[in-house]
């Protein structure tokens, strides 16, 4: 089945960029780790995914890119084209000339009205073009005024007009010292409606991925492509063509699908974070080796202890007892810094992936009470290497990853609203104290549900 990106605003276009970049550069990697035949599944699978062919043989992305300056788009389109091992389709995007200027409410109430047709008009017929659609999966960035606001209505558009296809919603969290004083306006009013119309939301925090780029990738002077690169790592290890749990032999058919029924049980809990390791300098790789034992202990590690990286574990983080909690107090006798979880998808990638025990992962103190432990966990596994790495291994989680972050962002956007800073620049646009107090009750609900697990 095909996926459909669209990637909105400017961080979207440029991670979306990215993307295409790492799963292109992937399945051109001879890697040798495993047979012919299989390398050739692997190929045609993440063809069929993201890719369709060109008389000239060059691979064109299934996407459509959205933004309202046309800077961005025009320079993502020419690298594409100058990379000469995949390009975008030149009739599937769309800009204007000016932008949303950071503002949630221009982008939501004014450019994707105004736009709603232009813009659905390159969704349809890139889906069109998929011989069956497995879905949709959106890039943007929370702070802005395009990816935000324009993000979220065409993420409603979608829903309406696909009502049965899957929704994944790839979102970048703002760094907390961000330049854009009404980031925390934005990033509220762009989860609560993704809340509505969406899946799932996948999200990334510029910055753990930041951290990760000064700490595990030694880079010195660090920057936004650098940042986009891991983004676009991560997001590769995920969506590359695993074999499920139940699937045989051949390679999942509907990636979207198999994630959303692995991992979002309630249409309350659909916040997912991602973890990934090993992440290095592709000059270290030579001198490095791992072990399957080793990688799966620090992973979930990292799960029970929230660590957004490999370095700098909290190993004191233990799971509690079982038998020593009842439900009614549940919450209170957890220990505290332990990260519970609804569900988690480990997938594996590379050499011996199907003698590796995951049996760590299906200890019932890691779950919620309300869930068996046996369908919290899956694991899907290839022993085709990814991106170089001989074996690597991903963790997306239903969790409560993303408590803290969120807790912080709706206090701090709070406190604004409470003074009244800034609104005046919603309600030119049409978006009043009303609309932001929903938006409010909704993450308030989406925070007091992930608090009590």
């Amino acid at each position: 089945m095909s996926i459909v990106t669209v990637q909105l605003g400017q961080c979207g276009n440029q991670i979306g960029h990215e993307v295409f970049n790492a799963l292109c550069s992937d399945i051109r990697g001879t890697h040798g780790l495993c047979s012919k035949k299989e390398n050739e599944s692997y190929h045609d699978s993440c063809k069929e995914r993201f890719f369709c062919e060109e008389e000239s043989g060059v691979p064109v992305a299934r996407a459509v890119l959205v933004d309202m300056e046309p800077k961005v788009i025009s320079q993502t389109l020419s690298m594409a084209a100058r990379s000469g091992h995949w390009k975008y389709n030149h009739q599937s995007h769309f800009c204007q000339k000016q932008g949303s200027g950071n503002n949630w409410a221009n982008g939501y109430s004014v450019h994707g009205p105004r736009h709603k047709e232009s813009i659905m008009n390159l969704v349809q017929r890139e889906a069109e073009k998929c011989d069956r659609l497995g879905g949709f999966f959106t890039i943007m960035s929370m702070a802005g005024g395009t990816g935000s606001g324009l993000g979220a209505f065409v993420t409603q558009c979608l829903r309406d007009a696909f009502p049965t296809s899957f929704i994944l919603n790839h979102v970048i969290w703002p760094y907390g010292t961000g330049e854009v004083i009404v980031q925390n306006y934005n990033s509220v009013l762009t989860l609560s409606h993704l809340y509505q119309s969406s899946d799932a939301l996948l999200v990334h925090e510029n910055d753990v991925i930041h951290q990760i780029c000064a700490q595990l990738m030694n880079i010195k002077q660090i920057s936004f492509r650098d940042v986009n690169q891991v983004i676009a790592h991560q997001l590769g290890s995920v969506f590359q063509p695993t074999h499920t749990a139940g699937g045989g032999s051949d390679y999942s058919r509907n990636p979207l699908g198999d994630l959303m029924e692995t991992l979002v049980p309630h249409p309350e809990f659909k916040m997912l974070g991602l973890r990934n390791i090993p992440q290095m300098p592709e000059n270290s790789l030579a001198y490095s080796t791992f072990s399957w034992p080793g990688l799966i202990k620090h992973l979930r590690q990292m799960l029970i202890a929230n660590a957004k990286m490999e370095e700098g574990i909290d190993w004191q983080v233990r799971p509690p007892h079982p038998g020593c909690s009842i439900p009614s107090s549940h919450s209170t006798n957890k220990p505290l810094h332990f990260n519970t979880s609804i569900a988690n998808l480990v997938i594996l990638r590379g050499k011996d992936v199907h003698s590796v025990d995951l049996g760590s992962f299906r200890d019932p103190s890691l779950y919620t009470s309300w869930l068996n432990p046996q369908d919290a966990f899956n694991a899907w596994k290839t022993p085709r290497a990814f991106n170089k790495y001989e074996k690597s291994a991903a963790l997306v989680s239903n969790s409560q990853f993303l408590l803290k972050p969120l807790d912080g962002i709706v206090g701090k956007a709070w406190n604004m609203f409470a003074s009244k800073a800034y609104i005046h620049q919603y309600t030119k646009f049409g978006i009043q104290e009303e609309d932001f107090l929903d938006c409010f009750t909704t993450l308030e609900q989406v925070i007091s549900s992930y608090t009590n697990l």
